[in-house]
């Protein structure tokens, strides 16, 4: 499929598609096998996992496209991808602790960003046998199944999003709105939002281009947006590469919410 500016990106699809599978595949051999586990500033865990994952990405991305930029949770970030037009995006395993952890909702998730937007992605998230893509132009898709979210209940919201901004939500909306648990995975949480199981999510502020940006086009193609609590989407390959408080939800219900939330906050 080629996008507005008449790109065609399904080779790239194809790339990433192929390097996410065989990442998931080494990354699911330290699953539930107490994999060393090391803590970035203190706080962020990354394990063994997650650098072999990387390590897979790495070496088949950047060897099918070596004049593409690259920026990945796990390797240091090289200020060289700013000159870049076209780069890789890549978390490895988004949703380390849940991994860690045993839990199954974690996924290996990869970008093309082109002129700051997403025009190929991947998620695989291989303890659920479960693979979301999409491409500029193109249907999203769920294991080769195409994506349409459906249009929102008019009355009760399911969302993903922490206690206490629901508790600060309009009290018209807020009795409207269903809690869904904690998903460890932001990038599997957004393509929930995909494939119909929750109808939005709120991002809390300081989420990432690697966390986003795959599953920010998967939910694009499938009817429905990430933007930030102006409406505006995200612009990726900045040198900032962390966000401000975010939204994502169905078209139809994405007016409403924001309207909510910037309603909240202003009170």
């Amino acid at each position: 499929m080629t996008d507005s500016a008449g790109a065609d990106w399904r080779s790239d699809l194809n790339l990433i598609v192929d390097a996410a599978r065989e990442a998931g595949r080494v990354a699911m051999e330290f699953f539930r096998k107490d994999p060393e586990v090391w803590w970035k500033s203190g706080h962020s865990p990354v394990s063994a996992a997650d650098y072999a994952a990387n390590e897979v990405l790495a070496t088949m991305l950047r060897e099918a496209r070596p004049h593409y930029g690259w920026l990945s949770e796990e390797t240091d970030d090289d200020a060289t991808r700013l000159s870049k037009e076209t780069l890789f995006v890549v978390d490895p395993i988004d949703g380390t602790r849940a991994f860690i952890g045993g839990k199954d909702t974690w996924c290996v998730s990869v970008a093309v960003v082109h002129l700051g937007r997403p025009v190929a992605g991947v998620l695989v998230a291989p303890a659920f046998a479960e693979e979301f893509t999409a491409v500029s132009g193109g249907p999203a898709l769920k294991n080769g199944a195409v994506l349409s979210v459906p249009p929102s209940n008019p009355g009760q919201v399911q969302l993903a999003a922490p206690e206490d901004v629901i508790a600060h939500l309009p009290v018209d909306f807020r009795l409207r709105v269903r809690r869904i648990p904690h998903v460890p995975s932001l990038a599997y949480r957004l393509a929930m939002v995909s494939d119909g199981r929750i109808d939005g999510t709120l991002v809390k502020a300081n989420s990432h281009d690697w966390d986003l940006a795959a599953a920010d086009l998967i939910l694009q193609q499938a009817g429905g947006q990430l933007v930030d609590l102006a409406g505006q989407p995200l612009i990726y390959n900045r040198q900032k590469v962390s966000h401000p408080e975010l939204c994502a939800a169905t078209d139809s219900l994405l007016p409403e919410l924001l309207a909510q939330l910037n309603s909240s906050v202003r009170g």
